[in-house]
């Protein structure tokens, strides 16, 4: 693996942690897990004290995850092909790719920045599953169905994600790679709230109240990553950081 794709890497699972603390999921947090566990919100309040609840949780939240993930890893493994193919008809395919991505990835931060908003992103787009099917394939079929119709919030760091797939020379594996870790960004923070539900409810009191300056800062991440693969700056970026931290990154 190169330091390129070291770099990469961890912005996916960046991207999925900030996806996480996005208006559109963490105050959805507890909903979808008395959803998908088909527990109360006070009994998922002794995840702590009940063995039998934490594994509940556990083994729901999993199942969950592996829904959402499915999907996304799926369309990454979708953008690396396109990548490839596109390389493959046309030489100077992926600096078209990088472009394009940098210029969408620039878009989406201004919309999640709040100093434009475009219509496209407007709305929400969830896939609802009213009646949940029982067990954990019906848990499974919830997660496919969140990532499905993902929210305005959400939309834009997927797609950011999506784009520097599409964007890079290492074609479906290399897809495949970022959203796996991008799932993984968002997914980890999701069943450890499950696990601690009654400090996640703290924790989320306090956190509520910031969660615009998360979506202004994210927003901002965003146009700068735009900027860099607009200008295939990230190998460049790698390579310094690989003179500095030779050994971690190696």
């Amino acid at each position: 693996m190169d330091v390129g794709t070291d770099v990469t890497i961890w912005i996916a699972f960046t991207a999925g942690l900030l996806s996480y603390f996005s208006p559109c999921v963490l105050p959805l947090i507890p909903s979808y897990l008395t959803y998908i566990s088909g527990l109360s919100f006070s009994e998922l309040q002794q995840t702590e004290g009940d063995s039998h609840v934490r594994w509940t949780v556990v083994l729901h939240s999993l199942a969950f995850i592996a829904g959402f993930s499915a999907v996304f890893i799926f369309l990454g493994g979708l953008a690396g092909f396109a990548s490839a193919s596109f390389q493959t008809y046309l030489r100077d395919g992926l600096g078209i790719i990088q472009k394009v991505g940098g210029v969408m990835i620039f878009l989406f931060g201004i919309h999640l920045s709040g100093l434009f908003h475009f219509g496209v992103l407007l709305g929400e787009k969830r896939v609802q599953l009213r009646n949940k099917p029982s067990g954990f394939v019906g848990t499974f079929l919830v997660g496919i169905a969140f990532a499905a119709g993902w929210t305005p919030c959400i939309g834009p760091i997927l797609g950011a994600i999506l784009a520097i797939a599409a964007g890079s020379s290492g074609g479906v594996n290399k897809g495949l790679l970022l959203l796996t870790s991008y799932s993984a960004g968002l997914g980890v923070p999701f069943l450890i709230s499950g696990l601690l539900f009654h400090s996640f409810l703290g924790f989320f009191d306090r956190f509520k109240k910031h969660i615009r300056i998360t979506e202004i800062i994210t927003g901002v991440l965003l146009m700068i990553a735009g900027i860099l693969l607009f200008f295939d700056l990230f190998t460049r970026i790698a390579g310094f950081l690989y003179q500095i931290f030779p050994t971690s990154l190696g």
